[in-house]
């Protein structure tokens, strides 16, 4: 008798890009290769010492190891909303508007399932993170691509989004700042997208997890700033980039009361809540630790200028990033994204991300992180300038 245990859904999932880059990570260290990885975007700084304080403080705590509510600690809840407030100016129910995340990817799986159906369309970025179209195909719902360009600033250009949508059209993603492409978003891309919303009656989803990990002053949006974007709209945000803890999976959903109602309602159905110690810490970093999340803001800015000033000394034309711990560089003429990353590896034993796992919008690119020490930048600049590469037509 021949079975078969795997659903339609899931023969629809691509392999998940890191997975593929963790494994092809493994093979190059079997075979004793010195690897810089500049692949997934995994912090090397440790977090606060206040959050490791708090951390080691209630692990003692009487009933820190039992099951914790699904909608987290009130405490954590009115952090969220009071960190939010000073943060934008926003005034959020911490009771009915904010909802605890087991880190924000679980939060972005799960909407999929609570506000579509098999058959609803879904506006997703391209270049765009992986776990969209991965979601969308797990949820039976039919993904839309709209294209982000460099020549647009890899902002949503809004009248190709207004053809693309249809009656079946029911959210639409945004991610600003972006990974991969490190733009950031205008107010007028939030009120475009929010005049859609309001007219077809669509969920925007706004995944703004690289917030506070913004250069030169500048200062990235929310999409709640606009005034009436409650009414469709939410913005998922997490620790693990602004305070370097990106192990501990905690995070938030903040807006549309409505769509967090029912996204807590999926939660209870297929998980449990965030380890109490762990929420006892976040509370600590919201309250406690600004100033060492600019510190670490300032770190990635300066390998960001260090970097990015070595791959131009060598003519490689690479775009100074605005935002994120990231640098989304073109390939050097003659490669594929995929080629290029795949020559980086066996020439240099630089591990980066191809562009094309972001989508068919990404070739042409390949996106390398800014979370090692400064050293083996320097080492992986170094490589770099030995290999004899035309980095420019």
């Amino acid at each position: 008798m021949t079975t078969k245990f795997t659903s339609r859904r899931i023969d629809r999932l691509p392999p998940y890009l890191f997975a593929r880059i963790d494994g092809i990570k493994s093979d190059a260290l079997a075979r004793g290769v010195d690897v810089i990885d500049l692949g997934v975007g995994d912090p090397d700084i440790p977090p606060p010492p206040a959050v490791l304080e708090s951390l080691k403080r209630h692990v003692h705590d009487a009933g820190a190891h039992n099951y914790s509510s699904y909608s987290g600690l009130p405490r954590l809840r009115e952090a969220f909303a009071a960190w939010y407030e000073k943060r934008y100016g926003i005034a959020v129910d911490p009771h009915t508007e904010v909802l605890p995340l087991i880190g924000t990817k679980e939060g972005v799986g799960h909407i999929f399932f609570s506000a579509l159906d098999p058959g609803d369309e879904v506006l997703l970025p391209e270049p765009g993170y992986p776990v969209y179209n991965a979601a969308t195909a797990l949820a039976g719902a039919t993904p839309v691509h709209y294209s982000l360009r460099e020549e647009q600033g890899y902002l949503p250009d809004g009248e190709e989004l207004g053809r693309a949508v249809t009656a079946a059209t029911r959210m639409m993603w945004l991610n600003y700042p972006s990974n991969p492409t490190t733009a950031m978003a205008s107010r007028e891309v939030f009120e475009t997208t929010l005049s859609l919303a309001w007219q077809h009656g669509i969920l925007v989803c706004h995944d703004t997890a690289y917030a506070e990990i913004v250069f030169d002053g500048n200062r990235s949006l929310s999409i709640l700033e606009i005034p009436g974007a409650k009414e469709c709209a939410v913005e998922f945000h997490s620790l693990s980039k602004t305070y370097c803890m990106p192990g501990w999976r905690v995070g938030f959903v903040i807006g549309n009361a409505e769509a967090i109602a029912a996204l807590s309602k999926v939660k209870t159905n297929l998980d449990s809540g965030i380890f109490i110690p762990v929420q006892e810490a976040a509370i600590t970093a919201l309250i406690e630790c600004d100033d060492d999340a600019e510190e670490r803001r300032l770190i990635f800015q300066t390998r960001r200028d260090r970097f990015v000033g070595g791959c131009r000394a060598m003519g490689w034309q690479v775009p100074l990033p605005p935002a994120t711990f990231y640098v989304w560089a073109p390939v050097p003429p003659g490669f594929t994204s995929m080629e290029f990353t795949l020559f980086l590896l066996e020439k240099t034993g630089i591990i980066c991300t191809p562009g094309t796992g972001f989508g068919e919008n990404g070739e042409g690119y390949v996106r390398m992180s800014l979370t090692s020490p400064d050293e083996r930048l320097d080492e992986a600049i170094a490589r770099l300038a030995e290999e004899e590469i035309q980095w420019t037509r």
